[in-house]
């Protein structure tokens, strides 16, 4: 007998491992794809072997990572349906990866495409004449299978030939989560994901960010996207960038984030944030980055800013940037 083979789109939610639990229940061979950008996923791919032995041990479910950004961020300057009500694609983005899924049928011997999509979930992109539109725009028509509500949908032909069988699918529908909940327990598994914030595209303050960069920058980078998304952000006088760590973590994620060429910005004597500052085109814009650092360092106890040292390191070098209070007070027109 042939071997039953899909791809399942896999974003880690409840809803992507349902799905593909139900298809392997029916002796579906499910090879899940997670597919990663600057806006989704990408600090997966650092950590890609573990992340996908983990899901395996957990779930049962076989997961590849797959790094779309540039199709993706590319795709995002102008999607063919538009944007919601922020910088975000919805349907423009469901058509791409199921467009992405579907070239990748041949090379995995797969024979349709499985989903975690629940009809009336989300309101942009998971209508009923959403769904269809995604199908027939992706070229996925008779080749794509949403398990957890396929009983409130016409069946496909996975289902007309038997491939699948319709009353061993789901009815789901709507927003709740309480029949994925019991569909989960009756798997024998509470420790799988809640649901995340949504989409960072749909996110008001750093979509404002990324929709000014697209404006600005015929040519995007991944490395500027994932940039734009953390902590407190300023264009200095003479064109550099620099963004500051709000948090210790932020912190954290900003010296992973260092490209060749940035410099990284910490006071010398006392803890603060860091700072890292790209695209440095005058010493002025230097001064004025290492004077921000200052500003948000801890204030004195009367709430001002202690002048202080700045270390500027550019790879192996480090300069000293000492910053006086007369500094400190030039920034104030960069923080109203």
């Amino acid at each position: 007998m042939k071997e039953k083979r899909a791809i399942a789109l896999f974003s880690g939610g409840l809803d992507s491992i349902l799905s593909c639990r139900l298809m392997a229940d029916q002796g579906v061979d499910v090879r899940a794809v997670t597919f990663v950008s600057p806006f989704f996923g990408y600090e997966l791919l650092a950590r890609q072997a573990g992340h996908c032995h983990k899901i395996k041990e957990k779930y049962g479910i076989n997961l590849t990572l797959v790094d779309i950004s540039d199709a993706y961020m590319a795709m995002l300057r102008n999607p063919a349906h538009g944007y919601g009500k922020h910088f975000n694609p919805c349907l423009d983005c469901k058509i791409f990866m199921m467009t992405k899924a579907r070239e990748m049928m041949a090379e995995l011997k797969a024979s349709f495409i499985i989903s975690g999509e629940v009809v009336g979930q989300r309101p942009m992109s998971q209508r009923r004449d959403a769904l269809r539109v995604v199908e027939r725009e992706s070229g996925c028509e008779g080749i794509l299978l949403r398990p957890l509500c396929a009983q409130r949908l016409e069946a496909t032909p996975m289902e007309l030939t038997g491939l699948v069988d319709r009353e061993r699918l789901a009815g789901l529908s709507g927003r709740g989560r309480g029949g994925q909940m019991a569909m989960a327990a009756r798997f024998g598994f509470d420790d799988y994901p809640t649901p995340a914030g949504g989409c960072i595209l749909t996110d008001p303050i750093v979509s404002r960010r990324i929709k000014a960069y697209y404006a600005e920058h015929e040519r995007v980078s991944a490395a500027d996207m994932r940039l734009l998304m953390v902590g407190r952000q300023f264009r200095l006088p003479m064109g550099g960038w620099l963004v500051i760590g709000r948090k210790e973590s932020e912190n954290s994620i900003l010296d992973t984030l260092r490209q060749p060429g940035d410099r990284c910005l910490v006071l010398k004597d006392r803890p603060g944030p860091t700072g890292v500052l790209r695209y440095l085109k005058s010493p002025a814009d230097l001064v004025t980055a290492a004077a921000l650092v200052v500003r948000y360092a801890k204030k004195d106890i009367h709430g001002h800013p202690q002048p202080g040292v700045v270390l500027c390191l550019e790879g192996e070098e480090t300069v000293e940037i000492d910053i006086g209070e007369r500094d400190v007070r030039e920034t104030q027109a960069l923080t109203a």
